[in-house]
């Protein structure tokens, strides 16, 4: 991918292209937003010569986000939490007059190859989309850049910079609600894929359980795929088995699983929210397409960007002396249509077999 490609495909000038990918003056708002979407989507990084590199290297910042299979899929831009959080960071770079660059790497390839592109094309910094690395990953990296912010994962003890939602509590405010509207018996769709963020949602779950005298039983604890929004059979599966001893309610770890949640209930004929509420995590768009519509935790994913490319440049103009800081951005309950006051039975007969 060239600059003649990107100009080509945005029906402008490489000129206009150059001045988009610099963050100067000269091409309208909307050209601006078009050009770099097209990068973002082809994955453009942009080529520099050595007597470039010296001022590309306080001039831009390196995005680089880490496939793993379940979570962050090969495609992951297309995925919508990461399609709105990196729209966001595009955004706050471009005000700031910073190329962002977009790198996929294997995550189990992470090191190697951002000591690669940065020996290739030296950034200014990197935001390191951490969803689902571990903390040794996490730890090898930070140790050697320390311009470094580290998105979407937190790990308490390792001297780096984190910025991440409240995970505990946003599940917290979900099981909360689901309790104050009268439902004593609450399910748990954890995903099939485990990540630090989905471990401390749990915690927070549990932990409004706990304060309200309730408890989260084994039999009322479901599996779900976190990138699947069909209908899944082996959930299907589990709650046809429970069918005569389901909880009223489900609190499910992402949006995306819950509306599979939804889709697989609509295939068994329960009807959500009259015979089993619904919350999921996240308010993606998605969770205002889906009948009924999602009632959900919102990640606040401009003020997690806005907050990551701040530190960022802090760093930068710091030299990486600057403390370290571990911020957690809270989230707030978005309450729609999927959940409501449970009904009289706890169980939802006449389910087929």
């Amino acid at each position: 991918m060239r600059i003649e490609d990107i100009a080509k495909l945005a029906n402008v000038s490489k000129s206009a292209v150059s001045l988009a990918l610099n963050g100067k003056p000269g091409v309208s708002q909307d050209t601006r937003n078009k050009i770099m979407e097209i990068v973002r989507v082809q994955g453009y990084v942009p080529k520099y010569t050595r007597t470039e590199r010296s001022s590309v290297s306080g001039n831009s910042i390196r995005f680089v986000a880490c496939t793993h299979e379940g979570i962050v899929m090969e495609h992951y831009n297309q995925q919508p939490f990461f399609m709105e959080l990196i729209h966001y960071l595009e955004e706050k770079c471009r005000k700031r007059g910073l190329v962002l660059l977009f790198n996929t790497v294997p995550a189990h390839e992470l090191k190697g190859r951002i000591d690669e592109l940065e020996q290739d094309y030296e950034s200014g910094g990197i935001l390191l989309l951490g969803t689902n690395l571990t903390r040794e990953q996490v730890r090898m990296i930070s140790a050697r850049y320390r311009n470094l912010v580290v998105l979407d994962t937190c790990y308490p003890t390792l001297d780096a910079n984190f910025i991440v939602m409240n995970n505990t509590l946003g599940a917290y405010q979900a099981a909360q609600h689901l309790v104050n509207q009268g439902h004593k018996r609450i399910g748990y769709v954890a995903s099939s894929v485990r990540m630090h963020n989905f471990d401390a949602r749990k915690e927070g779950f549990i932990s409004a359980l706990h304060e309200m005298g309730l408890e989260l039983a084994e039999r009322d604890q479901f599996k779900a795929a976190p990138t699947v929004v069909t209908a899944q059979a082996e959930f299907i599966s589990a709650i046809r088995a429970s069918r005569d001893d389901l909880p009223t309610a489900l609190f499910c770890e992402c949006d995306y699983m819950a509306i599979s949640v939804i889709k697989s209930l609509m295939e068994l004929g329960i009807r959500v929210p009259r015979d089993l509420s619904v919350v999921g995590f996240d308010n993606i768009h998605e969770a205002v397409v889906i009948s009924p519509e999602l009632t959900t935790v919102h990640v606040e994913k401009e003020a997690i960007a806005d907050t990551a490319v701040s530190k960022l440049i802090e760093l930068m103009e710091n030299r990486g002396t600057s403390l370290t800081t571990k911020i957690q951005i809270d989230t707030k309950l978005i309450v729609r249509h999927s959940s409501r006051a449970p009904s009289g039975s706890p169980g939802v007969p006449g389910i087929g077999a």
